[in-house]
């Protein structure tokens, strides 16, 4: 969850003023902060660009239509924020997303006019090669290689423990933010852009050891509205066997399979659910290790357990994809749920919908 004061969570479950920003970072370096009616910010962090957004204008002379408008808007940026006021006359803002602007229509006459942004990402995934390109060194060096080319004045920030890689080469056409994922792989970590802006390099949460960060509870106060529970084995796996073969780096071929062992897991391997592996697979695993470490990332989101809920609260915009929610329903049972994505409206009656990929008893 993104870092907030003691006192920002209570007060969403309090009747309060909601708080909104949207500010247009031209390329010619105005700023301007945009009077708006809607929109929304969807996050979800099974896509490859996680966060998008949509803004709603009443002002018509947002739709560029000078040459000089133009080049004021292509490649112009939106920043988003959403908060609450507080009764002594102070507000605190969450930040929602950095965006691409890349879409601005509507009446010219009365408006309104819509604006369509995507996460940081897609300017590194619209980046493909024109010429092939080789991948060396380190998993860190190497992803912030490739995300610094598209963007140079990129931040990318590391949590991870860095390790050396095999060379990775890319064609031409082929898409640099896949090979980036695919290079985070390698230390069994996952790369995204945040909320900031910045790129960050971590370990996936695990549903069983992370602490919840926010409670989801149908009690007299509570946040929340509605909900309601799946379960699935669709796309569940309980092994993960990582694969590696360098060519080009003359290394042999090395491979790790990594199980589910826990013998309290209901997708524990050779159980009741009996053996589903998945496979994966890249020149940049050179070592028994680094198959471990990947193999190990994947199966803590391909074993998670079959169960997922979809759950209506009232909107928390520091929640961020991975964390993990403490959730009471009606009947007073309690779970653990891992976030995969919501919505952020932002206007004041909004829905908060919300979607989990993995569930547990909450004890």
């Amino acid at each position: 969850m993104y870092p907030v004061s003691d006192r920002f969570l209570p007060r969403l479950a309090e009747s309060h003023t909601v708080a909104t920003l949207v500010q247009l970072f031209l390329t010619d370096g105005r700023v301007v902060d945009i009077e708006h009616t809607g929109g929304s910010v969807p996050v979800d962090l099974k896509q490859a660009i996680r966060r998008t957004c949509t803004v709603t204008c009443a002002d018509p002379a947002l739709i560029p239509r000078t040459p000089t408008d133009q080049l004021a808007t292509y490649g112009a940026r939106l920043r988003i924020s959403r908060g609450v006021e507080y009764g002594d006359g102070s507000r605190e803002l969450v930040p929602l997303g950095v965006f691409r602007l890349d879409s601005v229509d509507g009446s010219i006459g009365t408006g309104p006019v819509n604006l369509q942004g995507k996460g940081l990402e897609a300017c590194v995934i619209d980046d493909k090669f024109t010429a092939p390109w080789k991948a060396t060194g380190t998993v860190v060096g190497a992803v912030t290689a490739l995300i610094q080319r598209s963007i140079p004045d990129a931040d990318v920030v590391s949590t991870i423990v860095d390790v050396p890689i095999g060379s990775r080469s890319f064609d031409v056409e082929a898409d640099p933010w896949a090979g980036a994922q695919e290079i985070a792989a390698a230390a069994g970590a996952e790369v995204y852009c945040n909320a900031d802006g910045v790129f960050v390099i971590r370990e996936f949460p695990d549903l069983m050891t992370t602490e919840p960060v926010w409670a989801v509870e149908a009690t007299e106060g509570g946040v929340y509205i509605s909900g309601s529970r799946a379960m699935t084995s669709d796309n569940v796996f309980n092994g993960v066997l990582a694969r590696g073969e360098n060519t080009t780096d003359d290394a042999p071929p090395v491979s790790a399979l990594v199980v589910d062992v826990d013998p309290g897991s209901p997708t524990r391997w050779g159980g009741p659910f009996g053996r589903r592996p998945k496979f994966i697979s890249s020149s940049t695993l050179t070592t028994v290790n680094a198959c471990t470490q990947a193999a190990g990332l994947e199966l803590v989101k391909a074993r998670a357990p079959n169960a997922s809920g979809d759950f209506s609260s009232l909107p928390n915009p520091a929640l961020e994809p991975g964390d993990v929610i403490r959730v009471m329903h009606e009947d007073g049972t309690r779970e653990l749920h891992q976030v995969a994505s919501f919505t952020v409206p932002l206007d004041e009656g909004g829905d908060f919908p919300i979607t989990t990929i993995s569930a547990k008893e909450d004890a």
